[in-house]
This record gives structure tokens, sequence and C-alpha cells, in this order.
């Protein structure tokens, strides 16, 4: 007697669904990066491997039989260093950072303000030059202050 087999594969492979969940999976941690985070993570690397070294430093001296009463030691100031300093570090990382965007863009901003008016003021000078009328004009302006003596060394 015959029998009919109707199998039932997948559609769509199994190591192509592992491959995309892949790349989502990159795509969101791409999205997701904060750059205080990673440089948090590097003060605190860099805080931790400063007190690593420093009591690997005292154990150096001490006896063989104490080898691992020293690592004990060791690992504990390591582990108690990340648990206490971890969010300080980031909370001064985030302050740090967002405080010099802001002061960054303001001075940049004053500074193109300056610039602006100093070129002004010098395609002005420039054709008080050559123009009495306007020579004379700035000085009355000036009102033979202290800045009128500025602009007449010109």
């Amino acid at each position: 007697m015959t029998s009919f087999v109707q199998p039932s594969f997948p559609e769509r492979h199994a190591g192509v669904e592992r491959a995309e969940h892949a790349v989502e999976n990159v795509t969101r941690a791409v999205r997701d990066f904060d750059g205080a985070r990673g440089l948090a993570t590097f003060l605190l690397a860099a805080v931790v491997s400063a007190l690593l070294f420093a009591a690997n430093q005292m154990m150096e001296s001490w006896a063989d039989g104490h080898l691992l009463a020293a690592w004990m030691a060791l690992w504990t100031v390591a582990f108690a260093t990340l648990a206490l300093l971890a969010g300080p570090i980031r909370r001064a990382v985030q302050w740090l950072k967002q405080d010099a965007t802001h002061t960054l863009v303001q001075g940049f901003a004053a500074w193109k303000v300056r610039r602006a008016a100093r070129i002004a003021d010098e395609k002005m000078w420039e054709y008080a030059r050559h123009d009495p009328r306007l020579m004379a004009d700035i000085m009355r302006g000036l009102d033979d202050g202290e800045q009128a003596g500025a602009w007449r060394s010109r």
C-alpha cells in the first residue's frame, strides 16, 4: 500500500534568521551607544588599574605564604572600587560632556558675532578712509571719547 508523506519544511533557513537577528542586535547596539558611558567605563578602568597597581606593589613585599590572602585583598580592592566609583564617574562624565558641549557652542557663537562685527568695522573704516563725510560722522558718533583716539590712529 502506498502512503503519502507531506513533510513540513521551514520556509526560511535558520542561518538566515540568525544572521538577521545578529544584524538587528548590532544595529540596536550602535543606535543605543552612549559616549558618556564609554568614557565613564574608560575612566573607571583607569582608576581601578591604578589602585590594582598600588595594591600589587604592596603585595610584592609579602612572603609567599600570604600570597592567597594578598590576591584576595587585591580583588576585594578591585571590586569595591568598581562598585563604589561606577556611578559617580558616569555622572561626572555626563556632566562634563554636557557642560563642555554647551560652553563650546556658546563660545563659538560669541566668536562668530565678534568676528562679524570686526569685519563690518574694518569695511566701514575702509569706506570712511575714502569718504570725508563718513569719517566725520564716525568721529561725531564717537564723540571724541576714548575710542575716537583709537579710530584716528588707524
